[in-house]
C-alpha cells in the first residue's frame, strides 16, 4: 500500500510538470498587430530602426523616445505620420524593457533603416495568422471557428470520434525559421 502511495504522489508531481511544460509555450499570434513580420509565433516587441521606437505587443502600445523620457502611447505622435508601417523594417526583441538599452539597439539594427523587404502578417496567406483581426482573411477564420462550433467539435479538428494526442504545429516558438543572414 505504501508503495502505492508513493507511486500516486510521484506520478502527481511529473504529471503537474509535463503540464507546466505544456502550458508554458509562448504563442501570441493574434496578439501581433497586421504590419508586423511573417514567421514569429511570439512577440514581445518590435524595433523599427527607421523610426527608432519600440512596440509592445502585448498591450499595443508604442515606446519612443520624448526628449529624456520614454513615453508609451496608444499612437505615435504626428512628426511620425508619414511612415507607413507596412513597408517598414520591424526587429523581433523579445527581452523585457528593451528601450532601456536603447542605444544597443539603435546600433544593432542601424544596417536596417531604410530597408524594405520583409513579408508581413497582413500579406500572408498563412491560416495561422488568420486569428489576426484585420487581417483579410480573418472572416473566414471567424466562419471555420463558427463551423466547427456548430459541428460540435469544439475547435478539434479530428472531431469527437478520433481519439489521439495530437499535440498540434506548435510553430517555431518565436524564432524566425529561415531568418536570411544580413
Amino acid at each position: 500500500m505504501r508503495l502505492v502511495l508513493i507511486f500516486a504522489i510521484v506520478s502527481l508531481f511529473f504529471g503537474s510538470l509535463e503540464a507546466q511544460v505544456h502550458v508554458g509555450v509562448n504563442i501570441n499570434i493574434g496578439r501581433q498587430p497586421v504590419w508586423g513580420p511573417i514567421g514569429y509565433d511570439y512577440v514581445e516587441y518590435y524595433y523599427l530602426p527607421d523610426l527608432d521606437v519600440f512596440y509592445y505587443v502585448p498591450t499595443h502600445r508604442w515606446v519612443y523616445l520624448n526628449g529624456s523620457r520614454w513615453i508609451f502611447a496608444a499612437s505615435l505622435p504626428a512628426r511620425f505620420g508619414h511612415y507607413d508601417l507596412l513597408t517598414l523594417h520591424k526587429e523581433v526583441v523579445n527581452e523585457d524593457r528593451p528601450y532601456l538599452r536603447h542605444e544597443f539597439y539603435r546600433d544593432k539594427f542601424l544596417r536596417d533603416r531604410g530597408v524594405h523587404d520583409q513579408k508581413i502578417i497582413r500579406d500572408s496567406h498563412d491560416s495561422k495568422y488568420f486569428v489576426i483581426k484585420g487581417h483579410p482573411d480573418h472572416d473566414k477564420w471567424i466562419r471555420g471557428r463558427n463551423n466547427e462550433k456548430l459541428r460540435g467539435n469544439n475547435g478539434n479538428s479530428r472531431g469527437n470520434s478520433e481519439r489521439g494526442h495530437g499535440n498540434g504545429n506548435r510553430g517555431n516558438s518565436g524564432r524566425q525559421k529561415d531568418r536570411d543572414s544580413k
